[in-house]
């Protein structure tokens, strides 16, 4: 295929720098974003008399064959073209002739692709908030029937103080919802439209960039061309938004790993979402939690890549930026593909609450509430977690509990020691005990899910 740019040249470019310097076999997938910005360039050129109506319907009536061809499987991309920019002109003039040569006018491939990419990302976050959606769905689901199941809460991995999984589950809901406000934003500060920025100094013709932002959707134009062409934040602030959720969903599956392992069996997975082993028939491997916590390295190392590759760049557009769409494509693909598996997995996650309170009893984590009860008998707190810690190092050694301990040996420690202690520290009272907001406690954690539905509902209203 001939370039568009050849004109200047005398020789023909080596054919491994040709490959080297090629994109469209990765930026092949923005045909639908190109071929549509395209086609309102044209209906703006047509508007501001720049081309005449007849050559506007004639280049729209290609584009429209163009794209209805790539998408039945009958227009094969050409992997000798250098971009999809490119394909797109060229098969364009090969069906309309000249009057596809004049597409191009008044913008330049600079900010054809800046289009391109922000028009591709915004579609696809949008894929993605969904995605995120109906993962919170699932945990809230998850939540409200698990609303009455102890388990020990951790604090350094170590069994700290009792809690609902729901309680826990919850957390993470609230997560992933930050993670859908942090895209939304991203989004909203990345849809300003960047076509007629041109290659980096705007251009002679009288164009009208707000009526094509307009019809793309944007919320309005980038102010500086310069900006315009060499802007790449908004990848940048994706990517990080991306890695946060690949973070999150790292951390729960690090945790339906613990759970599911015989050391806790809080959990079982479905069959669908685990895998055996080639020589150990017991086994039962959740692998889909392991490779989800595996592939947020991937998505971690697209950012920093791209970071690195802008880090020293000069104003405006240099090639080295072609370098942005392979990791933030990269990225997308991963976090669709892991929050794909990752919300079923869950939604058919068996959960064993027998286990989780067997757990619970054990490991003191009522220790807290045993001094809360000398405290509201008018002891200062220093003074009970002194006491209580002699009291857990007594059970120790006994090897024993802080419920089987007799009043005689409480009142060993102190006198303030009553029998009403025993309900106190039951394991159902100190949970539902804690009603401060946020906490554990029944009502709060309704008040949770209530939050977490409400959103949902009103995210579904505006979607």
């Amino acid at each position: 295929m001939d370039k568009m740019w050849a004109g200047r040249f005398e020789k023909a470019l080596d054919k491994q720098a040709d490959d080297f310097n090629s994109s469209i076999h990765f930026d092949c997938r923005m045909y639908r974003q190109d071929i549509t910005g395209s086609m309102v360039h044209a209906a703006m050129l047509c508007r501001k008399g720049i081309i005449t109506q007849e050559e506007y319907e004639d280049i729209l009536g290609g584009l429209t064959g163009i794209l209805e061809d790539i998408d039945s499987g009958k227009l094969s991309f050409d992997m000798d073209a250098e971009d999809i920019h490119m394909f797109v002109e060229s098969e364009l003039t090969k069906r309309i002739g000249d009057n596809g040569k004049k597409l191009h006018t008044a913008r330049s491939r600079n900010d054809q692709v800046a289009l391109d990419i922000r028009l591709y990302l915004r579609a696809e976050c949008e894929e993605i908030s969904g995605l995120i959606l109906k993962l919170i769905e699932v945990i809230k689901d998850k939540a409200d029937e698990n609303k009455t199941a102890i388990l020990p809460g951790y604090t350094h991995l170590q069994r700290a103080q009792p809690i609902t999984f729901a309680h826990h589950l919850l957390a993470y809901a609230m997560m992933f919802k930050r993670d859908f406000e942090r895209i939304g934003d991203a989004v909203k500060r990345m849809n300003y439209s960047p076509i007629g920025s041109c290659a980096l100094a705007g251009t002679t013709y009288n164009t009208d960039r707000e009526f094509e932002a307009e019809k793309l959707g944007f919320s309005g134009i980038m102010m500086n061309s310069i900006d315009g062409v060499s802007d790449r934040d908004f990848c940048v602030e994706l990517l990080s938004a991306f890695s946060t959720v690949m973070m999150h969903l790292s951390r729960f599956s690090e945790e339906v790993v613990l759970w599911s392992s015989w050391e806790f069996k809080f959990v079982e997975l479905d069959d669908s979402y685990t895998t055996g082993s080639s020589i150990m028939p017991q086994k039962k491997n959740p692998d889909m939690a392991e490779l989800v916590r595996g592939k947020t390295g991937r998505v971690y190392g697209d950012l920093m890549a791209l970071l690195t590759t802008l880090k020293g760049l000069p104003l405006a557009y240099n090639k080295d930026m072609q370098e942005d769409k392979e990791s933030i494509f990269d990225a997308v693909d991963t976090v669709k593909m892991c929050l794909g598996v990752f919300t079923p997995m869950i939604a058919t996650m068996n959960t064993l609450p027998d286990n989780m309170y067997a757990a619970a009893q054990k490991g003191f984590i009522n220790a807290t509430d045993l001094a809360d009860y000398l405290v509201k008998k008018g002891m200062p707190f220093r003074t009970a977690y002194k006491h209580v810690g002699e009291i857990v190092s007594y059970c120790i050694k006994n090897n024993t509990v802080l419920e089987k301990l007799s009043i005689k040996e409480y009142k060993q420690f102190d006198e303030l020691f009553d029998e009403d202690l025993y309900n106190e520290i039951s394991l159902e009272t100190c949970v539902e005990k804690r009603i401060s907001a946020g906490g554990t406690g029944p009502q709060s954690v309704l008040a949770q899910i209530k939050y977490i539905t409400e959103f949902l509902n009103d995210e579904k209203d505006i979607h």
